[in-house]
């Protein structure tokens, strides 16, 4: 596991992702690249809103343990733009099981879209990963906010699709919150498979940051602590994409 044991800057953070191909930030350092770089000002709103995340039916009627919102953004110098709603589509070769296809989801709603504690987020983000490409002047990125319940009888999948590549340039795992669950662990991956690291975000802002370009990731199944209680985890993913003009 790549996990930084001394403050680091946001410099020092792409640098590790330039030498390992990944990090693994715990939350109590990843707030305080954010709180360095903007307000989260609304992060308690944020949090919240993942209770009004809709059915991901793209899973099929039997299949109903993942809930989200999605958004895309151009980030060009420094402003941040929200592009109008699209669908969001990966190649075959990044998701086998979801490839090919436009998918619909709901929006993210405009207070999160459009509030500070979103936009400081997409601000470290540029940040770090811009420094991994300098020559990058402009952004592609897309932001989902996912929800995987399990309940009695059910794993949990965050990420149906098995071990992946989301056929990007970068990605951030953001854990918002997880409750009365276990599991969850992230796994990244290198040439052939071999397993180069895995964590599990377990305390709010705890963050994985990837160069999807080489290394792959997947999470194991979650499962109910109390199988008579919700049971949920709740991140943001975002990934960034340099914009092809």
């Amino acid at each position: 596991m790549i996990e930084q044991r001394t403050e680091m800057s946001s410099l020092q953070v792409a640098q590790s992702i330039g030498d390992n191909s990944f990090v693994f930030l715990p939350g109590s350092r990843m707030k305080t690249l954010l709180e360095a770089t903007g307000p989260l000002s609304d992060w308690t709103a944020v949090v919240n809103s993942w209770d009004e995340l809709e059915l991901d039916t793209y899973l099929g009627d039997q299949r109903r343990f993942r809930k989200r919102r999605y958004a895309v953004y151009d980030l060009e110098g420094t402003s941040i733009a929200r592009e109008p709603h699209q669908p969001h589509h990966q190649k075959t070769e990044y998701n086998p099981l979801f490839g090919g296809i436009e998918r619909w989801f709901a929006p993210i709603t405009p207070s999160v879209g459009e509030g500070p504690t979103l936009r400081t987020i997409l601000s470290l983000c540029r940040t770090i990963f811009g420094a991994l490409g300098p020559s990058v002047l402009r952004w592609h990125v897309e932001v989902h906010q996912i929800r995987i319940e399990a309940g009695s009888g059910e794993l949990g999948y965050p990420t149906p699709e098995g071990i992946h590549r989301d056929g990007v340039d970068y990605v951030l795992v953001l854990l918002i919150r997880r409750s009365n669950i276990a599991s969850g662990t992230t796994t990244v991956h290198g040439e052939g498979g071999r397993q180069l690291g895995s964590f599990t975000l377990t305390d709010p802002f705890d963050a994985a940051l990837l160069d999807d370009s080489r290394v792959a990731h997947g999470v194991t199944p979650v499962t109910p602590l109390d199988p008579g209680k919700a049971a949920y985890r709740d991140v943001l993913v975002v990934t960034f994409r340099r914009h092809t003009m």
